[in-house]
């Protein structure tokens, strides 16, 4: 799969490679802790996908300036400090393998780490008038906030309907993704048309991407995350929201009590994998990620073609057929 990703981002590379400079420049600071801590970030950052998507939206509407830097660095900025003040709010000790900055530094450092970061992303942006791209990636992180809000607030109750689950995946992660399309278009001088065209792409691409996320959850192996971890944290994904919708009432009513009053339990985690994975759950989740990426590939295929789109198209089946 490593070489896979390495081939969609061969259009692109020299501009990545280059990117990882412009980011480590970015958020450089003449305070040795914080330096210090930032040097650990940038080691751990995973594989750079935010980034790819802006550089080929970016090269497929039109050519990849310094804008587009300044557009992929704002992104990386304000989506780590989001990441960095989420592993407070979980209590996370690990990020992708990796010890969180809560874990090594505490919960205090953290946070105003996750404000530094932020406030550079920020300036990025004001110092360059890039006040369009801005608004973008600001809108992104709304979003991103009141989906997990609204999930919380769900998960006392359990009550997620499909279209409560297909609004929070939107704002949680479908969003983030649409930014970095969107302002790679902005990025390259699309016109506002265009730039609506690439916000609809990323949110199906994210659509699609978080339901392939969720379905990990009732795999064989751990994949970053323990297999059962959405479970045990209360989370209704779509194979379980199918599965309680179309079983009936004695088998919902114990599906529910294990999910809210048993996810504590491994063997009562076993044992919802094991009634989703019998019924059409999966199944239903995943004909519903295809769907997104035909939605998606058919607004990608509105752009001439170019080896930024095919990278992208490239990408979006690597998004559901990716194994981690």
């Amino acid at each position: 799969m490593a070489q896979k990703l390495a081939q969609i981002q061969a259009p692109v590379a020299e501009h990545i490679r280059q990117f990882e400079g412009h980011f480590r420049q970015a958020m450089r600071s003449r305070v040795v802790l914080l330096d210090r801590i930032m040097d650990y970030i940038v080691k751990r950052k995973g594989k750079q996908v935010r980034p790819l998507l802006v550089f080929l939206s970016a090269g497929a509407v039109g050519k990849i300036e310094e804008r587009a830097y300044r557009g992929a660095g704002l992104i990386e900025l304000l989506h780590t400090a989001t990441l960095v003040h989420d592993d407070v709010v979980d209590d996370a000790a690990y990020r992708r393998g990796f010890l969180s900055i809560n874990a090594l530094w505490k919960n205090k450092v953290a946070v105003l780490v996750g404000d530094y970061l932020l406030s550079r992303g920020l300036l990025l942006s004001v110092e360059h008038n890039d006040f369009d791209l801005l608004k973008i990636v600001s809108e992104a992180v709304r979003q991103m906030s009141e989906g997990e809000l609204l999930q919380m607030e769900k998960a006392r109750k359990l009550d997620i309907s499909e279209q409560v689950y297909f609004d929070i995946i939107f704002k949680k992660t479908a969003s983030l993704i649409a930014s970095c399309c969107s302002i790679g278009a902005a990025a390259a001088g699309g016109d506002a048309e265009t730039v609506e065209l690439m916000e609809q792409f990323g949110q199906k691409v994210g659509m699609a991407f978080q339901i392939k996320d969720d379905l990990f959850d009732y795999g064989q192996a751990e994949i970053g995350k323990p297999v059962g971890q959405d479970i045990k944290e209360k989370k209704m994904t779509l194979p379980l929201i199918y599965t309680l919708a179309h079983t009936d009432s004695s088998t919902r009513r114990h599906l529910l009590d294990l999910v809210k009053n048993q996810s504590h339990k491994q063997t009562a985690i076993k044992e919802v994998i094991d009634i989703v994975r019998a019924g059409k759950g999966l199944a239903y989740a995943t004909e519903t990620m295809e769907e997104f990426r035909q939605q998606a590939i058919r607004l990608l295929h509105q752009l001439k073609p170019s080896p930024y789109r095919q990278g992208l198209e490239d990408l979006v089946t690597y998004t559901i057929t990716r194994e981690k």
